[in-house]
């Protein structure tokens, strides 16, 4: 818009970012739709019993749909996801450690966060968590 001026104003030009980035946005649903609609109109239609039948790593599914998984895969993969966002905590406080004011008290701060996390750490191996056998 402009005003009396003949200015735009802020509020035009802070939408007309946005115009571009909704703009672009459409073009990609637009492109996927059309992608999507082409490949259902080329696609050749022919079910069979082997292309109905569920396939997984190139094993035929034989038996029940339940079986016995171990936990302890679960439990790596929550301990990893800790000690991921444990890394995404130490790298910003590594960044701000150095600024004035920041120093002592981040220090402490860190030192009981991984506090928390050793002592999570050390229950899990008293408990036999981390055994692999």
């Amino acid at each position: 818009m402009v005003d009396a001026t003949g200015r735009t104003t802020v509020a035009a030009e802070y939408f007309q970012g946005y115009s571009v980035v909704g703009i672009i946005a459409l073009i990609g649903v637009l492109f996927v739709a059309v992608a999507f609609g082409a490949g259902r109109l080329l696609r050749p239609v022919v079910p069979t019993p082997e292309k109905l039948l569920t396939y997984e790593c190139g094993v035929d599914p034989v038996g029940e749909g339940w079986a016995h998984t171990q936990v302890r895969y679960y439990v790596y993969a929550f301990l990893y996801v800790i000690f991921a966002v444990d890394s995404i905590f130490l790298f910003p406080w590594a960044t701000i450690f150095a600024a004035p004011g920041f120093g002592g008290v981040t220090l402490v701060e860190m030192f009981i966060f991984l506090g928390f996390l050793a002592i999570g750490l050390l229950y899990a191996w008293k408990k036999g968590v981390l055994e692999w056998t």
